[in-house]
């Protein structure tokens, strides 16, 4: 491995260099991840990728993306998605459509284990820096490529974002209610769908990478990502020639299934119950009430022919009382309960604050903020977080100085020939 873990503390990826390419969630998640995890992720952007568009008030508040709205002078350093991927990274620009851009990025490749984008197929090879030359430079080099649809096929050159794939995966396909039309994540859920399919690629191309001393180019397509988790649906349709009707917050195999409304406004409680057994001990948690001893509710085929009706009863007897205590009494019960809890409520939840999920970042720009922790757990090497997210091109003097060994004249050549910098190009249109 050839990077030199200046994250000042050792986690289980010290010593892994990867120069991070990719833009917007999918890549930036699985670079993210094994930032947290302690390699040294080197942020790469061309400044007209960034944008320089005039950002007001006005504008910001209709897209929310900016701590307490205010874009600020140098908005691309406050950039919620931007902060929250790009923690723990270092930054530099670098612009690859040119001569001398290209060159750096080649030498960097020579001292990294990883290059990740998520360009479409034409771009890299455009560049002159594919894996086929990366791989002349660094025969040891994991290369990760995860356009929309991959490299071969009708769609390869189609550009895509997680809420175009979405739908396209067969996602969309199974979100709705009966009869009704289909509905997308919410979330693009694609996007850190494929970053953690990403991750877990990456891990497996550097343990054999370990073994062997050999890199490999790794091909991983976003749709795929999504269509590879549409699970019994795609499985069903393959054994009986029926596409699956959407069945919205109900289950094939379990009655009562879904959200049911609680005291409070918007205020939610999901219960699911799935055998004989927990029927019983739902309805002895509920008072065993007359409708229970309805007919169309005797068996759990009864309750699955009769789930509007069953419904309509469980919404009725949740709907005055307070969602938590009603998770708590049914999972004293045996049955799987859990509150639908919204933004507020998962910062200031007890469970996961308790366990320290949350991490506290202050931003030189942005300011201080809480974000999502890593999930990942390891006794030995856990995950931590060392830095907030860089301001664009923040760490020239030790990517360029320091690793690459240019002087401080050069770099300022670099700035000068406008190879680098330190604000965003206006788009050319």
């Amino acid at each position: 491995m050839t990077g030199s873990g200046s994250n000042g503390a050792r986690g289980p990826l010290d010593g892994v260099r990867v120069l991070d390419l990719s833009r917007v969630w999918a890549g930036p998640h699985c670079t993210r991840i094994l930032a947290d995890l302690g390699a040294e992720v080197i942020h790469i952007s061309g400044r007209r990728l960034v944008g320089r568009r005039t950002v007001t008030r006005e504008t910001a508040e209709a897209i929310g993306i900016y701590p307490d709205n205010e874009p600020g002078e140098r908005h691309w350093n406050r950039h919620v998605l931007n902060n929250d991927m790009l923690r723990n990274k270092f930054d530099i620009t670098l612009e690859l459509d040119t001569e001398r851009g290209v060159e750096l990025f080649k030498r960097l490749v020579k001292i990294s284990d990883i290059v990740i984008e998520n360009y479409s197929p034409r771009v890299m090879p455009k560049l002159g820096i594919d894996y086929p030359v990366l791989k002349e430079i660094n025969p040891a080099i994991i290369f990760c490529s995860m356009p929309g649809y991959g490299p071969e096929g009708p769609f390869q050159h189609f550009v895509s974002y997680g809420t175009t794939i979405d739908p396209h995966s067969g996602l969309a396909s199974r979100m709705g209610y009966p009869d009704g039309e289909p509905y997308m994540s919410g979330n693009a859920y694609p996007d850190p769908a494929s970053g953690m399919f990403a991750t877990g690629a990456i891990m497996t191309a550097l343990f054999n990478k370990a073994r062997t001393g050999k890199g490999q180019h790794i091909s991983l397509a976003q749709a795929e990502s999504g269509a590879a988790l549409t699970g019994e649906a795609s499985l069903g349709y393959q054994l009986t020639g029926d596409v699956p009707p959407r069945i919205g917050n109900g289950h094939v195999r379990k009655a009562p299934h879904g959200a049911y409304p609680c005291e409070g406004e918007d205020k939610w409680v999901a219960i699911s119950v799935g055998s004989e057994m927990q029927w019983v001990d739902f309805r002895e948690v509920i008072g065993s009430p007359d409708w229970t001893d309805d007919v169309r509710f005797a068996t759990l085929e009864d309750r699955l022919r009769n789930q509007g009706e069953l419904d309509r009863h469980v919404a009725e007897w949740t709907s005055n009382r307070n969602a938590y205590d009603m998770m708590r009494l049914l999972q004293d019960a045996g049955v799987a309960a859990g509150v639908v809890v919204n933004a507020d409520e998962l910062i200031n939840d007890e469970h996961l604050n308790e366990r320290g999920f949350y991490w506290k970042f202050d931003h030189p720009e942005a300011g201080f903020h809480t974000h999502a922790g890593q999930p990942i757990r390891l006794s030995k090497t856990p995950a931590r977080h060392y830095r907030p997210a860089p301001t664009l091109g923040q760490h020239h003097p030790y990517v360029l100085g320091e690793l690459l060994g240019l002087s401080d004249e050069e770099i300022a050549d670099l700035e000068e020939t406008g190879i680098i910098g330190y604000e965003p190009l206006v788009r050319e249109r």
